[in-house]
């Protein structure tokens, strides 16, 4: 039996909320209309992957999929939003497309999670300090994550990224939480 995860309680929760316009072909945060999110320290530490994967299935709002780290290649997935939970290391990650003047280049750490729109483009830059960076990536049941790259040829996907339903549930504290609150701070967060 895994140990069980201890949640920041949500009262003191630091979350940036990242509004990223299009840039070139990469469509961001204009399309699905949700900000990119950063649930600082969203789980307290000492966090485990399987601790993880234990209370995300518990919350029934994602399914986990993997444990790795992220790709070094701007991409992002048209047929699903995404959970990134971070469950080793520290990292700078680029979202918006790096030549994206818009783009943020935030560090985060072992306890963090990343709710990613569809449609957001996002890489790994740098794995910082000794030890790997890995993530548990989540997405909603019945959603398979696909690979874009800004590509002319994906049109008809990108366009169906509008169609895609936002979470029913927040995927790390159930009912209540920060995907259903409205209140966007821009892309400073």
């Amino acid at each position: 039996m895994h140990q069980k995860a201890n949640l920041t309680p949500l009262e003191s929760l630091q979350v940036s909320k990242l509004l990223i316009p299009r840039h070139d072909l990469l469509p961001n945060t204009s399309i699905a209309n949700h900000p990119l999110m950063i649930y600082h320290k969203a789980f307290q530490l000492p966090i485990s992957p399987a601790m993880i994967e234990s209370h995300l299935k518990q919350i029934a709002a994602v399914v986990p999929q993997w444990r790795y780290t992220m790709y070094p290649t701007t991409h992002f997935h048209s047929t699903t939003h995404e959970v990134l939970c971070v469950s080793r290391g520290q990292a700078r990650l680029c979202f918006g497309g790096e030549h994206n003047e818009s783009r943020v280049e935030p560090v985060v750490e072992q306890g963090d999670v990343i709710i990613v729109p569809a449609g957001v483009a996002h890489r790994l830059l740098e794995e910082i300090g000794p030890g790997s960076f890995e993530m548990v990536g989540s997405y909603p049941e019945g959603c398979n994550w696909d690979m874009c790259f800004g590509c002319k040829d994906e049109e008809a996907q990108v366009n169906r990224i509008k169609e895609l339903p936002w979470f029913r549930r927040d995927p790390i504290y159930g009912d209540q939480g920060p995907v259903w609150d409205e209140d966007v701070q821009g892309t400073t967060g």
